[in-house]
């Protein structure tokens, strides 16, 4: 069962990592759109037009296709302070309570998942398309796969955090790129 878990884990983490590097070449992507329409804008007084569909379009993509990765390393936006407080003094219950963190985590990621296929199947059964018609239009069913995808990564890699702890509790504390003076 542990090789099993570890096999599980070695294969989401290398797909958090692809999708994470997807990710950085859409934002590479879009600071090119974007320079290119202010470019075109300010010296030929011609605007790619659709450059805010764009941008609204890659922004869902960067975002989706980076969350695994930074549900993976821990650096998931969320308030750790009384984790941190705690985790000094009472290593086991604060390594405790982030499992259940990470067990809630879990279930809401799957719930998403379980929300956004509809919704996927949907867009790709009607052909719905974002964005001005005659201008820039893009279908919809890539972003709601994408979402269903990171969500569904998601729940897995909290899943295997749950199902697959650390030999001893993970001490909590403040994270590297702060100054612990």
């Amino acid at each position: 069962m542990k090789k099993l878990l570890s096999g599980l884990s070695k294969t989401g983490n290398g797909i958090a990592i692809g999708a994470n590097a997807v990710g950085t070449l859409v934002v590479l992507g879009l600071v090119a759109i974007v320079n290119f329409d202010v470019v075109a804008r300010g010296v030929f007084n011609s605007p790619f037009l659709g450059a805010v569909e764009v941008v609204q379009f890659s922004m869902v993509l960067i975002v989706f296709l980076q969350l695994p990765d930074v549900v993976r390393v821990n650096r998931l936006t969320r308030s750790d302070g009384f984790l941190v407080v705690i985790g000094g003094k009472y290593p086991r219950f604060a390594a405790g309570l982030r499992h259940v963190i990470d067990t809630v985590s879990a279930v809401f990621m799957a719930l998403i998942a379980v929300t956004i296929w509809p919704e996927f199947v949907d867009m790709l059964e009607t052909k719905d398309y974002f964005g001005v018609p005659g201008v820039f239009t893009a279908p919809w069913w890539p972003i709601k796969l994408t979402i269903f995808l990171s969500a569904l990564l998601c729940t897995i890699i909290f899943a295997l955090k749950v199902l697959a702890p650390a030999e001893k509790p993970e001490l909590i504390r403040v994270p590297e790129h702060e100054d612990e003076t």
